[in-house]
């Protein structure tokens, strides 16, 4: 069931990118409620694996891209259409790679390895999208206006913490050798 919600997103991957990069695509009402359908089965498919002991180190690399190609693709879309850097699922893209890279090949984990700010960053990516469909109601010139510069800003906001991500996480080796190197600074080795 988990990974039916899960495949659910993954197939609202393409009709998102397409509503985003082409708002005759898919009506404002309609949009939204596909934004909506994809955070719930975000939301609830992790739920479901828990409940019924199915949760899998699998399970979780298919939500996880799941959720990469769902936002990457809408993003994707959203700076075809000029509402987002197109920078922002490029550096998506990266850091993904070096997540599931950093993750399976240099720590030859069986399971995903998340940090900190990349979960946070995970969770945001779905912000923009969900305020484009928003702002594709008809609010008036100025709610339109705002809901603009606060996409775009969030964008390069969401821009400088992915680049922030993947800095740490290709740091975090180095710095957990130096840890392990050194003596304890409270005398404990």
């Amino acid at each position: 069931m988990a990974n039916l919600l899960t495949g659910l997103r993954l197939l609202l991957a393409v009709p998102a990118a397409l509503a985003f990069a082409q708002p005759e695509f898919m009506s404002a009402p309609l949009l939204l409620a596909l934004m909506i359908l994809a955070i719930a089965t975000d939301f609830l498919d992790g739920i479901v694996a828990g409940r019924r002991g199915t949760a899998s180190p699998r399970g979780q690399l298919f939500d996880h891209t799941s959720d990469f190609l769902f936002v990457t693709s809408g993003l994707a879309g959203a700076a075809i259409a000029g509402r987002v850097t197109a920078a922002l699922p490029i550096l998506i893209v990266v850091a993904f790679s070096q997540y599931v890279l950093d993750s399976y090949l240099l720590h030859r984990e069986k399971r995903l390895r998340m940090s900190f700010l990349g979960r946070w960053n995970g969770i945001f990516y779905f912000v923009p999208l969900v305020l484009i469909a928003v702002s594709r109601f008809d609010f008036g010139a100025g709610v339109v206006e705002g809901l603009s510069t606060l996409i775009v800003g969030l964008s390069y906001l969401l821009l400088f913490t992915t680049v922030a991500s993947i800095v740490d996480r290709a740091v975090a080796p180095r710095r957990a050798r130096a840890m392990s190197d050194s003596p304890s600074r409270y005398g404990i080795t």
